[in-house]
């Protein structure tokens, strides 16, 4: 699979499901679970090069790396972690700017 088409096809799922997990319609353990699987198909596409290909690459990455580091299973109570998780989404629908503080980077092996 091209990294291009698998990055647009991860945004769109991770879009559905952090939409959901902020109106509180989806557990956080099925967020993680869809982390781990972006993890895990990642690894088969052997990809070297850890520069993101485009800033929505570079945004997706970032929310990843967020939501594996922050307090996903207690998402009510970190207003910042709900307020990056908006940001970014709003960037990756169209709406918002790019979000300064991001710091995205593909994971190699």
């Amino acid at each position: 699979m091209h990294i291009e088409i698998f990055i647009n096809d991860k945004i769109s799922q991770l879009m559905y499901f952090l939409e959901a997990l902020l109106k509180s319609s989806v557990h956080h353990t099925e967020v993680e679970s869809f982390i781990w699987d972006c993890f895990e198909e990642w690894g088969q596409l052997n990809v070297t090069d850890e520069t993101p290909g485009s800033t929505r690459e570079r945004v997706f990455w970032h929310l990843i790396h967020e939501l594996k580091l922050g307090s996903i299973n207690n998402l009510e109570d970190d207003d910042a972690l709900t307020e990056e998780i908006t940001t970014c989404l709003e960037f990756l629908k169209g709406h918002g700017a790019y979000p300064i503080h991001c710091v995205g980077w593909r994971p190699v092996d």
